[in-house]
């Protein structure tokens, strides 16, 4: 690459990295590409997103990326609209308070609050995620073989994730 161009900006070039090293993406080599996990890849399936009003919201997704109303649930904890592209569960959601949001002022919380993995294998990778530092948040459902039921974590810097074997409504495994 020459002059390093964006790499350089970002410290990476210069700093010794082999070839073997460097992961190959849109013509452009990015550091990295020695990967340890060899099991099938999870498959980001879902992104949840805090709203305030969630009709205007789901009103405003489905009408300008054409997204399908797939679901909606009215929880203790708040409640959501699920839309989908046929591939990713997109849910709009307002909680009621801490409970389930893990957000002291969740009334006031507008924005992207968590994202879902679906994968093949639930207890593996409740422990690859546990084995590298993710600690349990809670379980939402009571069957893994229900759409939508997964098990929340939350990653070393404490950042909201779901798994799922069965995935949510509207998603493509």
């Amino acid at each position: 690459m020459p002059g390093g161009g964006r790499f350089r900006a970002l410290g990476f070039a210069g700093k010794g990295i082999l070839p073997q090293e460097r992961m190959k993406t849109s013509g452009r080599t990015m550091p990295g590409s020695e990967l340890s996990y060899t099991g099938p890849m999870a498959k980001l399936r879902h992104i949840a997103v805090v709203v305030k009003d969630l009709e205007k919201a789901a009103a405003f997704y489905e009408t300008v990326f054409e997204l399908k109303r797939v679901g909606e649930e009215h929880l203790e904890m708040g409640s959501g609209i699920y839309l989908s592209d046929g591939v990713i569960n997109l849910a709009l959601l307002k909680y009621k308070g801490e409970s389930g949001s893990g957000l002291k002022d969740a009334a006031s919380f507008v924005g992207a609050h968590h994202f879902g993995f679906q994968v093949d294998d639930l207890e593996a990778a409740k422990k690859r995620i546990e084995d590298a530092g993710g600690k349990f948040f809670f379980t939402l459902g009571s069957s893994k073989e229900e759409a939508n039921f997964e098990v929340k974590y939350k990653d070393p810097d404490g950042v909201i994730f779901d798994i799922s074997e069965k995935g949510w409504l509207g998603t493509k495994k």
